[in-house]
């Protein structure tokens, strides 16, 4: 089977720090035709996605404005992983602060790559069952979320009408589906 031609870094160089990423220019070499080139990688923290299940099989989604797009979007609970903090642990975190929900089983349903092509981190996947609300959430000094209750079973719908149309999302409940518990 062929593979690919791969480039290899020759050189790199930090270009920009903007708070919660950092910008690196890569120079690079292809190893089959000797062409150097430019490339920028966003390097960021490994991020986490929970998905809060109520006892009574009702999802915790957020809405809130996001900066890139200038519209509000329908999430679930997420965020960085903190330097020394586990993913398991930054989830937890995030679930109690993003919606003053929490779980005491937090199950890691799979990770992925945000975007490869410019992002050198993952993202963690989690299931939070039993969630059950305990307090006001505490927010991030630039945050404002409002949590909504949708039933499970019309995430499916939610996604394919657009309703929710984040990647990271939409992979969460990827993984989700694997689990098979939409139904029942």
């Amino acid at each position: 089977m062929t593979r690919p031609q791969e480039w290899k870094r020759i050189d790199s160089e930090n270009v920009a720090d903007c708070r919660i990423f950092k910008v690196r220019r890569d120079l690079s070499k292809n190893v089959v035709t000797g062409q150097t080139a430019q490339f920028f990688v966003i390097e960021n923290p490994d991020w986490i996605n929970v998905i809060p299940v109520t006892p009574d099989r009702e999802v915790v989604l957020i809405e809130q404005f996001r900066h890139g797009i200038q519209e509000f979007t329908l999430e679930i609970p997420g965020g960085m992983v903190d330097r020394g903090e586990s993913p398991l642990i930054a989830a937890s975190r995030e679930l109690t602060e993003e919606t003053g929900y929490v779980s005491s089983d937090l199950i890691q349903m799979g990770k992925s790559r945000p975007n490869p092509a410019i992002q050198d981190n993952w993202i963690y996947h989690f299931l939070a069952p039993d969630c059950r609300y305990t307090g006001q959430a505490n927010f991030d000094e630039h945050e404002s979320i409002v949590t909504k209750l949708v039933p499970l079973k019309e995430i499916p719908e939610m996604i394919t009408n657009g309703e929710i149309g984040h990647s990271l999302v939409v992979a969460a409940f990827h993984y989700l589906g694997n689990l098979q518990i939409y139904e029942g």
